[in-house]
């Protein structure tokens, strides 16, 4: 079981959408948290490509000397989401899955920006994966304009009528978002 204590973070994941969305803020945060994670000389492990707000968040990483590890399946590539030259290193994986396990192994931490279905299947998957013990590396939720709530509120009604223990919910840190 992979465990991390915040004495040994050095690569925090950060997995977001290959879009701005509606808000400014969301723009922002994703601007301010690769500041944030340079300043630290911390890594960043990501889900790759040159779009949206994965792309703000590794190019503000990048440009102040940090790491950058961006992880993409193959099926991705012809979609011109593969920058040329990439902002860091890319690891090119076979499929969404790899994709997922991959982060996992390079990652001590995860933090999750707004995003698509794609971060949502990662943000269940190392949920569920902390719920079985395979890991226990923190997961943050930033909630810009309280992005995460739905979600939130579907984890409280789940647990209330027994289907997910309480103890899942405390694998979640939701972090608000202040300009």
């Amino acid at each position: 079981m992979a465990t991390t204590s915040s004495s040994q973070l050095k690569n925090i994941c950060v997995l977001s959408g290959f879009r701005y969305g509606k808000y400014k803020e969301f723009v922002q945060a994703a601007v301010d948290l690769g500041r944030a994670i340079a300043k630290r000389k911390l890594h960043l492990v990501y889900r790759g490509g040159d779009r949206g707000l994965s792309k703000l968040v590794s190019e503000a990483v990048f440009v102040r000397g940090s790491q950058v590890l961006g992880i993409i399946p193959k099926a991705l590539k012809p979609l011109g989401c593969i920058p040329d030259p990439p902002t860091g290193e890319e690891l090119v994986v076979s499929g969404m899955q790899e994709r997922i396990s991959e982060m996992l192994n390079h990652a001590d931490a995860f933090i999750f920006l707004p995003g698509d279905l794609a971060t949502l299947e990662a943000l269940i998957t190392f949920a569920s994966w902390a719920h079985l013990n395979i890991h226990k590396k923190p997961i943050d939720l930033l909630n810009i304009n309280n992005f995460y709530d739905g979600l939130i509120t579907f984890l409280n009604h789940a647990i209330k009528i027994y289907f997910i223990p309480s103890s899942t919910k405390k694998t979640l840190y939701l972090c608000s978002y202040c300009e």
